[in-house]
């Protein structure tokens, strides 16, 4: 037994070191570039599936079995780890910098609630809205990190007031007579008292909602004991932390929504997610004559499908966890609030309160998230002529050339106000209550370098490397030859298939590592069905964000499971649907407006490369 727990926490040194033996024969035997290629691809995406090491560390392995392998020159791997979407993300991280540091993010958040109202259907839809709404524009891990502390906060101060609520409730029924049953209980619950009382220590009890982590770090603190729950706390268990099992409802109801609402909005925007900026550079390198992909054009076929969802998602969770009551819950009568939602109400508007009024960082970054979005749509909207037509010379400026231009602005403007200014006289706040020097500006690098994920500049390097290795080696001429049997299929059933197998995956391996997995072998097979790469590369890429059963999917779901309110049986019966709901949201954008505006029943001529033109049929 000692045996088998070694082996298991040495799995994943056993990976790295045995996968690359066992497979060197592949390019020592039959010595090429597609074998020494496909070596390399393998290594990589079970390093990457695996997690054996980390994501960012196995993104490097092509920089160096390339070179060795006679794959690509060293000089041209390092090229493929810098492109232009690395600096798109680049001046996005900064944008958001300022969102965080200035707490804008968390003034959209309340506001947005306040519309909502307190009830626990319309609350959590004001809590998705406002989650989707910042998940395009900031990554929907950091959008988690946001908004779930709000929404515990709320959480806990719906279930202290039903608490309240329920004891002015009883001080009434006690004063007209008292109830055997409840006395009874006194007595057993005071003999239970006595029975775990321990003098100067905490008693924590526990259950199997929490992480086994949140045990393992009890378990060894050194002023608490830990015990099992007693019989009579088992059958009460709501009496602890949630009043009822009503408020344990709406707590999952709302965590689960916070994340599937983040992944929802980062499906939207190239800039919400990682994946979707691995697709944008990769569909631009393997199809440089495209046009058809921008910022304008992904966002008007992705924000129905964002909007679908996340109206369809709202509506299945308040089946799972609220109920069918959706009278109630759009009732706008103001005389059939509850107690509990008055006082949530005023709690929320409280908070919002606190923030004080709208101060000049917060105006500035306001102005340039409206100034970042406006320019990235008018660049080069399709319908219109854009602001890109003013110049001379064509294709030189991209959506990354705007990001990265707002972005070095905040680093100079200052974010004390200029005096000549005629704005109010107010003093500004400061996040860290400190005074603010009069040249410190809206962002410095150190607070760039807090927010700025380069593992996930290195993962969509190496996804990069990958996908130019695969092209100059001709191991994706080899791989589409394969996969020529798929072409009596009709088209549809392999989007299908498509969409299924990358959503399957997804929930165990990371979503950037599946997505580059997956882009070249698709790409490889619409060449050879001769159908639009665009028909299969679309859907899979919105479909990879789906990694919403397990808390191992995605971050934003580590951290709402994190604390407490959900099981995984309660992640894997909501995200189920959810996954239902995102794939057929994808295939009804796919066959209807995503038909005529990238024209996907057409093969079109920048869809056949060069080494590929005599070939095809």
């Amino acid at each position: 037994m000692n045996v088998l727990c070694s082996f298991w926490r040495a799995r994943k040194l056993l990976i790295v070191i045995s996968l690359p033996l066992l497979l060197l024969p592949l390019p020592v035997i039959h010595p090429s570039s597609e074998t020494a290629c496909a070596y390399v691809l393998i290594v990589t995406a079970v390093y990457w599936v695996s997690e054996a090491v980390p994501l960012g560390a196995a993104a490097l392995v092509p920089a160096f079995l390339y070179p060795l392998f006679g794959v690509l020159k060293s000089s041209e791997v390092a090229s493929e780890y810098f492109k232009d979407t690395t600096l798109l993300f680049i001046g996005v991280i900064c944008l958001a910098t300022s969102i965080e540091k200035w707490n804008l993010h968390k003034r959209i958040a309340l506001r947005m609630v306040m519309l909502a109202g307190a009830k626990p259907g319309m609350l959590v839809l004001g809590f998705m809205c406002c989650t989707a709404f910042l998940s395009m524009w900031l990554s929907n891990t950091s959008t988690t990190a946001m908004v779930m502390p709000i929404a515990d906060a709320v959480l806990q101060q719906l279930i202290n007031t039903n608490v309240d609520a329920d004891n002015e409730l009883e001080v009434i029924t006690e004063a007209d007579s008292t109830s055997f049953t409840d006395i009874n209980d006194s007595v057993q619950q005071k003999e239970v008292d006595q029975q775990y009382e321990v003098k100067s220590t905490d008693l924590i009890f526990i259950s199997e909602n929490y992480m086994k982590d949140d045990v393992d770090s009890l378990a060894v603190a050194k002023t608490k004991i830990v015990l099992p729950l007693s019989p009579l706390e088992c059958k009460n268990k709501y009496n602890s932390r949630y009043k009822s099992e009503r408020d344990h409802m709406i707590c999952k109801c709302l965590s689960l929504s916070i994340t599937y609402a983040a992944t929802i909005g980062g499906i939207t925007t190239f800039t919400g997610t990682a994946t979707n900026l691995i697709f944008a550079e990769q569909f631009s390198n393997r199809y440089p004559r495209s046009q058809e992909i921008n910022f304008g054009s992904w966002f008007i076929f992705s924000f129905p499908i964002s909007f679908i969802m996340l109206v369809s998602t709202w509506f299945w969770l308040h089946w799972l966890f609220l109920g069918c009551n959706f009278r109630e819950t759009f009732s706008l009568n103001k005389n059939q609030k509850s107690k509990r939602e008055e006082i949530s109400e005023r709690k929320i508007q409280e908070e919002y309160k606190n923030l004080g009024p709208l101060s000049y960082p917060e105006m500035v970054t306001g102005i340039f998230f409206i100034l970042m979005t406006l320019f990235w749509f008018s660049r080069e909207p399709g319908f219109v002529p854009g602001w890109n037509s003013l110049f001379e010379k064509k294709g030189y400026r991209t959506d990354a050339t705007v990001a990265v231009f707002l972005g070095f602005l905040l680093f100079l403007i200052p974010s004390k106000k200029p005096s000549l200014l005629c704005f109010d006289g107010h003093e500004e706040r400061n996040p860290e209550n400190k005074e603010l020097d009069s040249l410190a500006t809206m962002i410095t690098w150190k607070d760039f370098q807090k927010l700025m994920p380069w593992e996930i500049i290195i993962l969509v390097g190496g996804g990069y490397a990958l996908a130019a290795g695969c092209k100059v080696s001709g191991l994706s001429v080899w791989i589409g030859r394969q996969l020529e049997p798929m072409s009596s299929l009709p088209p549809l059933v392999i989007i299908l298939f498509a969409c299924l197998l990358v959503s399957a995956v997804t929930e165990f391996a990371s979503n950037p590592a599946t997505i580059t997995v997956f882009l070249p072998i698709l790409s490889t097979l619409s060449e050879t069905l001769q159908i639009n790469p665009l028909y299969t590369l679309i859907p899979a890429t919105i479909c990879v964000a789906f990694g919403v059963m397990l808390p191992v999917g995605n971050p934003p779901n580590a951290i709402v499971f994190s604390y407490g309110h959900i099981q995984i049986k309660d992640m894997v019966k909501a995200g189920f649907g959810v996954n239902l709901i995102g794939i057929a949201a994808v295939m009804l954008a796919t066959t209807t407006w995503g038909t005529h505006l990238f024209q996907l029943n057409t093969f079109p001529d920048w869809a056949i490369p060069q080494n590929l033109t005599h070939t095809l049929p």
